[in-house]
């Protein structure tokens, strides 16, 4: 779990540090401007200052588009272990459906 918390918390940093850069370099924002507007487009609650350049709002319109994908990854990464476990407390069992046990390591092995 700890793992997969390190995953999503380098994601977010890293995405966060795409949409600073973003909003800093392409909209003439401050560096804590460009951080606020970056932190509310990654966590889903939209933008807050208004982007005058073309660019600017080209970079914004995609950055939106990737914060939702990393958001939904993150979530993924999270919930991973936690499934997981839930699995093997319900003890289900990997069977086709003619409920017989499939063998992975004959279905993947090369003859």
């Amino acid at each position: 779990m700890i793992t997969h918390a390190g995953m999503a918390l380098t994601l977010v940093s890293v995405s966060l540090a795409i949409g600073v850069g973003g909003y800093h370099y392409l909209g003439g924002l401050g560096w804590v401007d460009s951080l606020l507007n970056a932190s509310m487009i990654l966590g889903g609650m939209g933008p807050v200052d208004i982007l005058q350049s073309r660019q600017a709002k080209l970079f914004a319109a995609f950055y939106a588009l990737f914060s939702g994908i990393v958001f939904l990854g993150v979530a993924g990464i999270m919930l991973a272990p936690v499934a997981h476990r839930v699995l093997h407390y319900l003890h289900l069992e990997d069977t086709d459906r003619s409920g017989q046990q499939r063998d992975w390591d004959n279905l993947t092995s090369k003859k």
